[in-house]
């Protein structure tokens, strides 16, 4: 089996670079942690500027973020609450598409409740040495 390697490059808006290297067994878990320390990294900016979200799902994401950072909803929920923040229009079929993409890509947990889903989103727990 061929040995995986991965590079990850970044640069913050203070002009720090950030440069990480992954090689071998690459698994799932990992690379969530991996994403998980890039987003404490984006908080930590966001904390000095708060940029308004620009695409769509970077909008229901910030709702999803913003209101639902620990417990259980539903696409409907996030409809009410992207239309009150964003003061715009969007059809409860996009906002389901892109809560599916999400946990297609491991950033909310997805369960069938009877008719609907409900989502979740997955924070990595951080181990405490």
């Amino acid at each position: 089996m061929a040995k995986k390697r991965i590079r990850i490059d970044m640069q913050d808006q203070s002009g720090a670079s950030y440069n990480l290297k992954l090689e071998g067994n690459i698994t799932r878990e990992k690379m969530l942690k991996v994403f998980e320390m890039m987003d404490l990294i984006n908080i930590e900016e966001n904390d000095q500027e708060t940029p308004t979200p620009n695409s769509v799902g970077s909008k229901i994401w910030h709702v999803v973020d913003k209101f639902f950072p620990m417990g259980k909803f539903t696409s409907t929920n996030i409809l009410e609450k992207f239309e009150d923040e964003f003061n715009e229009p969007v059809k409860l079929s996009v906002i389901s598409t892109y809560l599916s993409r999400f946990s297609a890509r491991g950033r909310v947990g997805r369960t069938r409740t009877g008719r609907e889903w409900t989502y979740q989103t997955i924070k990595i727990p951080q181990r405490h040495q």
